[in-house]
Formats: C-alpha cells, structure tokens, sequence
C-alpha cells in the first residue's frame, strides 16, 4: 500500500509543481511590468532633469539610480523566467516518463494475462474428455464434453464459452450456447487461422453477436497420442476482465489510457465508448507504437491543446507473442 500512496503523491506533487510554477511566472511577470515601468519613469525623470540645468542635478542622479535599478530588475526577471520555464519544463518531462511507465505496465499486464489464456486453452485440449469427443464413439461422449466446459466456464469467470469443433468447424460440444452445436464455423476468421497456423491462434478483439460482448477467441488443435489432428478446442475470453487492469492504472484526473490495435482502433479504454469505432493513428505517439517502438513518451498539440502522451508497444509474455496491440497514456498540459 505504500507504494501505491507513493505513486498517488508523486502525480499530485507534479500537478502542484506545474500550477506553483504558473503562480510564480504570474509573479515574475507583474515584477517585469513594474521595472519596465520604473525604467520608463527614470527616463522621463532624466529628461526632465536636463531641462532643470543646474537645479535638476540632483535630480538626475536618483533618476540615474533607479534606472539601474529597473535595468538590475529586468535582467533579473528574464533569468528568473528561465529558471521557471526550465522546472516546468522537467516537471512535464517527469510526468512524461511516468505515464510512458504506465503505458509500459499496462500493456504487459495485459500480456500476461492473456498469456494465461493462452495455456488454459492448450491445456484444456488435451484433456480426455475433450478428445473422448473424437476418440470414442460413446452415444453420451458430447454431453460429457459439455459437463466439463460448463464446469470450466463456471471455476474460470473470466470465459463467457468454450467450444469443441471437429477438423471441418463443426461445433461438437459447448460449454453455455449448446444452441450452437451442430453449427459450422468454417467461415470464421478465428477457426481459418487456426487451421492454418496449425497451433494456438489469437484473434484480434472483435463483438460477439452471441456472447453480445466484445471477446477474443483462442482456437488450439486438439491432438491425438500420435499427435494427429482431432478437431479444434475454442475458448471465449471475456474482455471485461481486462477493464481490471485499464482501471487501476495509475494516472491523473485529467488523463485517459487507450489499448489500440495493430490499425490504430480503441479496443479498451476508461470510458469504454468507441471501442472499435474510434480510431487513434492520427497521433505521432500511436504511429510509433504501431511502428513496433517498445516504449516513450511526446508532447502532441490537438484542437482542445497541449498532451503529453506515454506510448509502449506489446512484447508478448513467454510463449504468447501478443497481437502488436499498444498502450497510450495521455495527460492534459
């Protein structure tokens, strides 16, 4: 929990850092108007003084006086501005590396996580059960198929199904839509790929009209002892699980975190709206994730203003090699 605290602090020491630095700028800013003024009024004093002659004498050496001075104050003012612009200037470059830390997190917890999907599917296809489906001719082999997916489903909340399909795409068992059974998926994208890659396959994230969700599916072969192919072993992964992670992500009040796809489009973000509609490959920062850079940060300018966005691409975890999606965390200036 300390840690956590410290993390919290930092973002609003930085927040009050940036708004002390604006005060003071205020300050040094009244400070310049107030010498440019009095350097005014030392001229206008020396003149005058010049007109007196003799009697204006005295006068012109405390006009002289406070010029310098007001000359002494502007310089001053100037160095001051730098100095400044200088502590705002690493106070945005500390927020950037932080949020390009979090964009970093973010997107290998994601990988991680679905690294575990990754074996749960290639685990599951090799249970008995599962290939009973294919090796036994038992008039109840699918029903006990369907027992062991439902109870799978149940233990692991984050799948909305699984499914068993024989090697043409045939649904042979279910875990939950038992209505599908008997359907062909030959067609679809997820079992295409995985008859071609001839191992797991990840699908890109995409809308279940079933599931009414938005899922990922992970498709393995499930072999026989001779490591022949029997038919295929589907798991649905419930993607709001992965809100889980978007959600504590350590970022400020006014910031926001986006997963995009390997084309740019929002597949999870805070407010969940416009997954898969709105797309972010106008940004610098997104183009050099999607471009495969691992991690940074940038200062970007749109119709509203200024942002600094943290950027880092997916490494994969393990056997997984993710999808070449990417994190952005953007901050408000």
């Amino acid at each position: 929990m300390a840690d956590e605290n410290l993390v919290i602090d930092t973002s609003i020491l930085l927040s009050e850092l940036k708004n002390a630095n604006q005060e003071m700028g205020q300050v040094i800013e009244s400070i310049r108007q107030i010498a440019q003024h009095t350097n005014l009024l030392s001229l206008n004093s020396a003149i005058e003084a010049a007109r007196a002659g003799e009697a204006g004498r005295g006068f012109s050496v405390v006009a002289d006086e406070i010029k310098k001075l007001a000359t002494r104050s502007l310089a001053s003012t100037k160095e001051s501005t730098k100095i400044i612009e200088n502590i705002q200037s690493k106070a945005n470059e500390v927020m950037a590396v932080r949020m390009a830390d979090v964009a970093y997190d973010t997107i290998d917890k994601i990988d991680r996580n679905l690294f575990e999907r990754n074996c749960d599917a290639q685990a599951w296809a090799g249970f008995d059960k599962v290939k009973n489906c294919f090796c036994t001719s038992a008039s109840d082999r699918s029903s006990i198929a369907n027992a062991l997916l439902k109870k799978l489903v149940d233990i692991y909340e984050v799948y909305l199904d699984l499914y068993v399909l024989d090697p043409a795409g045939t649904i042979v068992a279910a875990g939950v839509h038992y209505e599908l059974m008997g359907q062909n998926m030959a067609d679809k994208d997820w079992f295409k790929a995985a008859k071609a890659e001839n191992t797991i396959s990840v699908s890109d994230l995409y809308y279940s009209t079933v599931g009414k969700s938005h899922t990922v599916a992970y498709t393995c072969p499930i072999r026989s002892d001779e490591g022949q192919i029997l038919g295929y072993f589907s798991t649905r992964f419930n993607w709001n699980y992965i809100y889980d992670i978007i959600d504590s992500a350590r970022i400020g009040k006014n910031g926001d975190i986006f997963i995009i796809n390997n084309a740019g489009y929002v597949i999870a973000c805070r407010s969940r709206k416009g997954i898969l509609t709105d797309n972010l490959k106008h940004l610098k920062a997104a183009q050099l994730a999607i471009n495969g850079e691992t991690y940074g940060y940038l200062f970007e300018k749109d119709t509203i203003g200024s942002k600094i966005y943290g950027y880092a691409h997916t490494r994969g975890y393990n056997a997984y090699q993710g999808k070449n999606w990417s994190a952005l965390v953007s901050e408000a200036l």
